[in-house]
C-alpha cells in the first residue's frame, strides 16, 4: 500500500531562514529521504513550488471556476493527492475536472519544484 506524506510547514526562502538555516533544513530533509530510501520504502519525494504557483478548481453556480492560487476555505481539509505527469497545466486541469471530489470542494493543482530520485535531489522541469 502506498501513502503520500503531506508535510505542512510555513513557506520560507533562504532569505527568510538565513543561509545556515536553509542549509540545515536541506541537510535534514536529505537525511530523512536517504533513510527512507535505504529502508526500501521511498517511491517518490517531491518538494512543491510555493502556493502562489497553484491553480484551483472550484464548483460555483453549477460550473467549475479555475482560479490562480490555493484559495481553499479554512474549513476544508486536504483529503488526498494524485501525482500525475502531464504535458502542461491545461492537461492537469482537464484531469482534475474528472476527479470524483470536484463537486464537493476545490482541487489544488501545484507544480513540483524538486524531487529525490535514485539517491539525489534534482530539479523537476
Amino acid at each position: 500500500m502506498r501513502y503520500t506524506l503531506l508535510l505542512h510547514y510555513p513557506e520560507m526562502t533562504a532569505e527568510d531562514t538565513g543561509e545556515d538555516g536553509w542549509a540545515e533544513g536541506m541537510r535534514a530533509f536529505d537525511e530523512y529521504a536517504k533513510a527512507l530510501d535505504e529502508a526500501g520504502i521511498l517511491r517518490s519525494a517531491e518538494v512543491l513550488q510555493q502556493s502562489v504557483a497553484t491553480t484551483t478548481l472550484r464548483p460555483a453556480d453549477g460550473a467549475l471556476r479555475v482560479q490562480d492560487g490555493p484559495y481553499a476555505d479554512t474549513k476544508e481539509q486536504l483529503g488526498g493527492t494524485f501525482v500525475i505527469d502531464v504535458p502542461d497545466l491545461d492537461a492537469a486541469i482537464e484531469w482534475a475536472k474528472r476527479a470524483p471530489s470536484v463537486g464537493w470542494g476545490p482541487i489544488e493543482i501545484r507544480p513540483t519544484a524538486t524531487r529525490f530520485v535514485d539517491g539525489e535531489w534534482t530539479p523537476f522541469a
